[in-house]
């Protein structure tokens, strides 16, 4: 990297403002087109929605947001082996465009066919542009963790104004035009992340571990056997008239279970690995297991609280009437807010020796995205009469689980680069989103208790969930710093 670019951006490397932009822009158009995704999955057919009961579409919405995370593996993997970061996210962002152009066309056919290509495409952006940032630095450089808290703002910045101007535009003119903006925005990112790559140096450009042309053929050939026998599998039930979605959130939860179980395994078993490298591979996984809780908790915000929003939330204040998905701008508005609290406060702690470690702060985010749960079971009451309840109720659970976040989710993501051995730091990042997919497939099943219990004891019973594993996770604290070393 040239050193003038050293720290031309608010002390940070240049190449962090083009990443900034193109996370930004790619975050309106996901948040932007999931603001309204399952609330157009529950619109009747004979108005040009899909036509899914409410805990169908919040299950497909499941499903939808693990297989994306899933292919961040994948993603990962094509990003060190064959193409480099650099490439993959110019790649998945062309391929998230068309996806989201897909969703525009008021067919019922391309609509799921757009949601198969944003899958592909963000499993290939994701996981890559947040390794071209680590790689910004070098192995010590103290202002990762900064950089990472910059780069995390973007993702909130862009899904603020992604709900206010798709969701507005999707849910008062037209379903479709909605998701077309979306396409526009993911385009934009594109342009200027072309136009600013030079300032990358050379972060991400080639792969940190080329397969030779024997393994690439070898796993080719393997993904195409895979993907060949889903499609025979699921077009012959398609023809016998077994196929459903709750087949589909059925195997999406087996495979975000196993999937990682598998890829943890065959990591630790690299001879390559040092003691110390399998050491914090073993302590990754206790952040692994909270991460999937905690995510699928919170990313139920664009189902299940998005559903409450639309259906048991009074959509007005002082007289003005809003979308309901205007709610999904709450969490990242408070983010935007409070994250710079929150780095102050961490570096204030830090000067003090008080700064609590990573486990700490990840039993922290449980509890409190427990807690939110809880709020959300007692809103759930306070709807249980039929009537419209105040916007506060939601304002208050988003708050809460903000806070949760901004002790779990950004720190996670730069200890993943300092956990991460330095061959598999794209693949580490990809299994980091991996629990994301695993929170996100099991929730597809927990959506479906929601036939069988109460609406307030289904939020109940889950935030009980997260605080336990939040407490066993606390305390466990000090076995899990002594196997990551000298990370903090």
């Amino acid at each position: 990297m040239p050193p003038e670019d050293e720290h031309a951006f608010f002390g940070h490397p240049r190449g962090l403002a083009t990443l900034f932009m193109t996370e930004m822009w790619e975050r309106f158009s996901f948040y932007g087109m999931r603001s309204l995704l399952v609330l157009f999955l529950a619109v009747p057919v004979d108005q040009g929605g899909i036509g899914l009961d409410t805990v169908t579409a919040a299950s497909v919405y499941s499903v939808y947001n693990s297989l994306i995370y899933m292919l961040a593996i994948p993603g990962g993997w094509i990003a060190d082996r064959v193409w480099g970061a650099r490439r993959a996210v110019l790649i998945g962002g062309l391929v998230i465009m068309g996806g989201h152009f897909a969703l525009a066309v008021p067919l019922s056919a391309t609509f799921w066919f757009g949601l198969l290509l944003i899958s592909i495409g963000t499993g290939l952006l994701k996981p890559n542009v947040s390794a071209i940032v680590g790689q910004l630095y070098h192995e010590n450089d103290g202002r990762r963790d900064g950089g990472f808290t910059i780069f995390y703002m973007a993702i909130n910045i862009g899904s603020f104004f992604a709900p206010l101007v798709i969701g507005t535009v999707g849910q008062k003119v037209s379903w479709h035009l909605g998701f077309s903006l979306a396409g526009v925005g993911m385009g934009v990112g594109l342009i200027q992340y072309v136009l600013g790559r030079r300032h990358l140096g050379h972060a991400g450009a080639l792969p940190g571990r080329p397969a030779d042309p024997v393994q690439r053929r070898r796993v080719f050939r393997l993904a195409a056997c895979w993907a060949g026998a889903a499609v025979v599998f699921f077009a012959v039930d398609a023809l016998l008239g077994r196929f459903s979605v709750h087949q589909v959130v059925n195997i999406l939860g087996v495979i975000g279970i196993g999937l990682p179980a598998w890829y943890f395994t065959r990591l630790r078993r690299d001879s390559g690995l040092t003691a110390l490298e399998r050491s914090r591979m073993s302590a990754f996984m206790w952040f692994f297991i909270a991460a999937a809780i905690f995510w699928m908790i919170y990313d139920q915000s664009g189902s299940t609280l998005s559903q409450f929003a639309n259906e048991s939330t009074d959509l007005s204040i002082l007289g003005f009437h809003f979308p309901s998905s205007w709610f999904n701008s709450v969490n990242p508005l408070f983010i935007i807010i409070l994250a710079p609290v929150f780095a102050w406060l961490w570096q204030w702690l830090a000067a003090r020796s008080r700064n609590p470690g990573a486990p700490v702060k990840f039993a922290l985010g449980l509890l409190l995205i427990g807690a939110s749960f809880g709020l959300m079971g007692l809103a759930e009451l306070a709807a249980s009469g039929g009537g419209l309840v105040s916007p506060l109720w939601l304002v208050g659970v988003y708050f809460v689980q903000t806070v949760a976040e901004l002790t779990l989710s950004p720190v996670g993501l730069s200890l993943t680069t300092k956990l991460a051995p330095a061959k598999y730091i794209s693949q580490m990042l990809g299994l980091w989103f991996l629990a994301t997919a695993t929170g996100d497939a099991v929730a597809g099943w927990t959506t479906q208790l929601q036939r069988v219990v109460s609406a307030d004891a289904y939020f109940y019973l889950q935030g009980a969930l997260a605080a336990v594993c939040g407490v066993a996770i606390w305390l466990a604290a000090g076995r899990i710093k002594r196997l990551m070393g000298a990370v903090n």
